[in-house]
């Protein structure tokens, strides 16, 4: 008696699918992009997407999660080694350089296209952000004692604004010099800058 073949799931295809959307999202828009798409450029069937995603806003949803939550881990590991405020809010910036000039088209897909979420997934998305920055914000008041909450929050804001700027232009550096760039600036917005 022959056996029938079992099939086999590619178990990255759950991550295939979220690189291809974020690609494609970026360089077209949420609202241009198809399902059918996200499959093709992914290596599968559209159909096939909807084993893992039950919608391309699920798509959108899974990509910003998996961004913050990643943010979010680093910035776990940082505070973990109790390394000082400043030191840790350099890693902290660190780490957003890092992604924002590695990962600039998801960084780009974050930027704009959050108001293309379902509402209640913007405002627990948007929670969880402002959780992430909260930390900031602490420590920035830590290093930094004679500042009140909202100067030490308006600083944060303006160094994660020019972390950034270069999202929507190429100033024509290579990465590691950008980054370097974009987290010397930020540091220098939150007074933590090491002297050179």
């Amino acid at each position: 008696m022959a056996r029938s073949a079992t099939r086999t799931r590619d178990p990255d295809r759950r991550a295939k699918i979220l690189v291809a959307a974020g690609d494609l999202i970026s360089r077209n828009g949420y609202h241009a992009v198809s399902m059918a798409e996200i499959g093709r450029d992914a290596g599968i069937v559209g159909s096939g997407i909807y084993r893992h995603f039950d919608s391309k806003a699920a798509i959108l949803v899974a990509l910003f999660d998996d961004i913050i939550d990643r943010l979010i881990a680093d910035q776990d590991v940082a505070l973990a080694e109790h390394a000082g405020p400043r030191e840790t809010l350099r890693r902290l910036v660190r780490g957003q350089a890092e992604f924002v000039v590695r990962q600039r088209a998801l960084a780009r897909v974050y930027h704009n296209e959050i108001g293309s979420l379902p509402a209640e997934d913007q405002v627990r998305l948007r929670r969880k952000q402002r959780l992430y920055l909260e930390e900031w914000v602490h420590l920035t008041r830590e290093a930094h004692p004679d500042l009140d909450d909202a100067v030490a929050r308006t600083l944060v804001h303006a160094a994660v604004g020019a972390v950034q700027s270069n999202l929507f232009h190429n100033v024509g550096l290579e990465a590691d010099r950008l980054l370097d760039c974009l987290a010397r600036a930020a540091e220098l917005v939150l007074e933590i800058a090491a002297d050179q």
